[in-house]
């Protein structure tokens, strides 16, 4: 089954998202141009979800990426939520008095996010009143706790992941009286979903991630070659220090069943993750739970096992690692993706195709054949078709989209092949999967200009 290329064009840019900051919003000149985003799925529906937001009453943008499996309910429900509690925790005493001050007389609140969707990126109707009541004991509980200092991002961050997590698990717990909701609030609990995210001030990048989406920075060297690196590690088997962590946090008895086959307790890929109750919940509180909750979820196979070797709960955390970055002129971009794409992808080749693109300048590497043999016809061939890319390799007006053409049509040269493409996006949906996970990526400009003048000023 063949896609003619314009099929293929709209496939690939179904989901596409660009924003563009404007020069000057008032309150400062951002050191962010703009981002543009997209995603592919391969499962259906698609278990990716993706958020984007400035900051109002605090400086600063929110970009995050999140993965979900089991099914999209947790992923969706960070979506939506967890910029809100990283805006409460970065906010200042007396705003948050202001909201509460609104929220108690009835007035209209101000409005702490300005976001950044997609049509297709869709919120929770049904859900946002018990979402904006949990939201609102945070923020309570933030003013009794007041003690004064500012709050520092990186602190923000790990308070707002953890309590997110707190509250998805109480939900669960606390169920509701209307059943869609109460099956809603199981759902989200029950399945898991890992997320990396980055705020950006000025010059103070910050990324927090949980799970094994990864944040990559994109740097041109002075001779005008790409470089990346990274800005998260990790969290599964792949990564010595987790495998430690989590060891350190059970009883030598465990050793041996805490990590089999590189999943955690034989089961799970990532070592953090939101939701995932099933780790988290004593095997009574599971039970409980499970029983008195709809029916639904007593047809659903995945609440019902418990995982084996369970013995010490919880075995999974939604604690972030934070690592902070100052920007740079030479630090041009980030990208922010799930790991459909760096299971395909190696980060020196993303660093290259993005830079490449957003600088619209074609560094020819010489034609690497890697041990081929390589007919001259089949020489000929491949710099026919390099010059033919070169005319049509900016046809994508989104860098996202850019990369995720790459991800998936990339072949042994490391070019775009137009039929390895168009199989790879007509397998049917049974399929696809086995071939790719869903792709979700964000890519962040930042303004050299700003940055370079920041750093004048310290």
């Amino acid at each position: 089954f063949y896609l003619t290329p314009p099929q293929v064009n709209s496939i690939l840019k179904a989901n596409e998202y660009s924003f563009k900051v404007p020069e000057f919003d008032g309150k400062n000149v951002s050191s962010v141009l703009g981002f543009d985003s997209n995603q592919l799925p391969a499962n259906a529906p698609i278990e990716d979800r993706r958020s984007a937001a400035t900051c109002l009453q605090t400086r600063g943008m929110l970009l995050g990426v999140f993965d979900g499996h089991a099914g999209c309910a947790c992923a969706q429900a960070v979506s939506e939520r967890l910029f809100y509690y990283i805006a409460v925790s970065l906010l200042p005493h007396e705003t948050l008095l202001e909201i509460e001050n609104a929220v108690e007389s009835g007035r209209a609140l101000l409005p702490i996010l300005q976001w950044h969707k997609h049509p297709n990126d869709y919120f929770s109707k049904e859900a946002s009143k018990l979402y904006f009541n949990s939201l609102r004991t945070y923020w309570q509980e933030l003013i009794d706790l007041n003690s004064g200092e500012t709050t520092d991002v990186k602190e923000a961050l790990i308070n707002a992941f953890k309590r997110l997590d707190n509250d998805i698990s109480l939900e669960a717990q606390v169920g509701d009286p209307n059943s869609f909701l109460n099956y809603l609030v199981l759902r989200v609990a029950f399945s898991g979903a890992t997320a990396c995210v980055a705020h950006v001030d000025g010059v103070d990048l910050h990324i927090a991630n949980t799970g094994d989406s990864r944040a990559m920075l994109g740097v041109q060297e002075e001779d005008g070659s790409w470089s990346a690196v990274n800005l998260s590690y990790d969290h599964n088997a792949q990564n010595e220090h987790e495998v430690e962590r989590v060891k350190m946090e059970h009883p030598k008895s465990e050793e041996k069943t805490l990590v089999k086959q590189d999943r955690l307790l034989g089961l799970l890929m990532p070592f953090r993750a939101f939701g995932d109750v099933k780790f988290k919940w004593s095997i009574e509180l599971q039970k409980r739970v499970v029983e008195s909750g709809p029916d639904q979820l007593n047809d659903n196979e995945y609440t019902k096992f418990i995982p084996p070797n369970y013995h010490t709960p919880p075995y999974l955390t939604a604690e972030p690692e934070v690592i902070h970055h100052k920007l740079r002129p030479q630090d041009k971009f980030l990208v922010l993706a799930t790991d459909g794409l760096w299971e395909t992808m190696h980060r020196q080749d993303v660093a290259r195709i993005v830079g490449e693109y957003l600088t619209g300048v074609h560094h020819q590497q010489p034609i690497a054949v890697g041990g081929y043999k390589v007919t001259l016809g089949q020489m000929h061939g491949l710099l026919t078709e390099r010059r033919a890319r070169i005319s049509s390799v900016f046809e994508d007006q989104n860098a996202a989209t850019h990369l995720i053409r790459h991800a998936v049509g990339n072949n042994e040269f490391g070019t775009v092949d137009h039929e390895r493409l168009s199989k790879m996006l007509s397998l049917p949906e049974e399929l696809a999967r086995m071939y790719r996970d869903d792709i979700t990526i964000i890519v962040v400009q930042f303004n050299s200009h700003v940055i370079g003048a920041c750093q004048n000023e310290e």
